[in-house]
């Protein structure tokens, strides 16, 4: 019965397993969501959505598979459509009040709704809007769309306004969440949890169950244990490039940087114009009688910090190449020169691009940078690029 939803999945291209389908079927045999449609969509996505990024594929393909009729006609749809009486009954109790029941009962029960709506769809003809006999918009009528009565079919309507329709088409949340998109600050967050070392410092203030478990066992009386709260230990080392080519990507190195605050708990970072030289910054305001030297950078953090420079890469490669390059001010050793001590000295390296991936063959810079990193070492700022970095980096 549900093969073409499996289908649908993976054509999709939301990885479910035929493990994972199977489990879905045993939650369906198990009666978890017989009457709930919603609770029917929740088993399915609970069952074979693992990661977050495929949740808006999971509802584009449910959609397609449980969706889809109001494309036909109502007629039609309640002619194809056989849905179990005890299911409707079902979905009335947990969703109508006793007085909106009550209605029901009074009108004649499911059966006659039904059936006054196939009369109703013989006699309209045209489109009605208003009042409460005819199928139509914007009255009590229990047919129709943007109206509102507790026995209604929505025949038409994009949405739910009343939240009492037998039937409520997918909201699609997600959407942002696919692999592909540019990310904002929530996403980001969904991409830097794949970079984590959890350790356990500080006072003892989690509740250590299975230590209490044991404890108690052990002594035959309640003996409540704790321990430090588990943390994420990674320490990373952030090199925002700022100004010039850059000013476009503002909004969104904001929300990279905001993230990363919120995610790691041992986070320095500096500022660098185009590439890496002998000093960097703190505050933009003072970048220039307020630098901190790169050697002092190099000697403070050790080679534990995953070290992560986010810029465009954009620049004349002169900039890279050549003492003197750089277009600020004189620069006594080449930008590649520090970039080398840079990945010297943390092995643990990313170059975070928010230029298309597709253009980076275009800017020569660019590809001098890759070769100094290494090619699977620059990635571009979306929600899959940034998880390959973190995958590279946890290794």
């Amino acid at each position: 019965m549900f093969l073409p939803f499996f289908e649908n999945l993976r054509s999709g291209g939301v990885p479910v397993s035929l493990r994972e389908y199977l489990g879905f079927l045993e939650g369906v045999k198990a009666g978890l969501a017989t009457y709930d449609i919603e609770a029917f969509y929740y088993l399915a996505r609970t069952a074979m959505v693992k990661d977050e990024r495929n949740i808006d594929r999971f509802d584009r393909a449910f959609a397609a598979t449980f969706d889809g009729l109001e494309q036909i006609s109502t007629e039609q749809v309640l002619e194809a459509v056989d849905l179990p009486a005890e299911w409707l009954e079902k979905l009335a109790e947990k969703f109508l009040s006793a007085e909106e029941k009550a209605e029901i009962e009074a009108l004649g029960g499911f059966d006659k709704l039904m059936e006054t709506l196939r009369e109703r769809l013989k006699d309209q003809k045209g489109r009605h809007q208003g009042g409460n006999k005819w199928i139509g918009t914007a009255g009590t009528s229990p047919f129709g769309a943007y109206g509102y009565n507790p026995e209604g079919i929505r025949i038409g309507q994009k949405e739910s306004r009343h939240q009492r329709a037998v039937k409520v088409w997918d909201k699609r949340e997600f959407r942002n969440l696919d692999g592909d998109v540019e990310l904002g600050t929530r996403n980001i967050k969904v991409a830097l949890k794949r970079l984590r070392k959890w350790a356990r410092d500080g006072a003892a203030e989690e509740l250590d169950l299975h230590g209490t478990i044991r404890a108690t066992a052990e002594h035959g009386y309640l003996d409540v244990k704790t321990r430090p709260e588990r943390r994420n230990a990674v320490k990373v080392l952030l090199f925002l490039d700022v100004g010039g080519s850059m000013d476009p990507h503002i909004k969104l190195v904001e929300e990279l940087f905001s993230a990363a605050r919120a995610e790691f708990k041992h986070l320095e970072h500096y500022y660098f114009h185009n590439c890496l030289y002998e000093g960097v910054w703190k505050d933009n305001a003072r970048r220039w009688n307020e630098q901190t030297p790169t050697w002092d950078v190099l000697r403070t953090y050790g080679p534990d910090y995953k070290c992560i420079f986010v810029g465009d890469a954009s620049m004349s490669p002169y900039e890279i190449a050549f003492a003197g390059g750089a277009n600020e001010h004189w620069n006594q050793e080449a930008g590649e020169v520090w970039l080398s001590r840079a990945r010297d000295q943390w092995p643990g390296h990313l170059w975070i691009n928010p230029l298309p991936e597709r253009m980076w063959r275009y800017t020569q810079s660019v590809k001098m940078i890759q070769q100094i990193f290494g090619e699977d070492r620059m990635v571009p700022m979306t929600l899959e690029g940034i998880d390959r970095g973190m995958r590279a980096l946890s290794r």
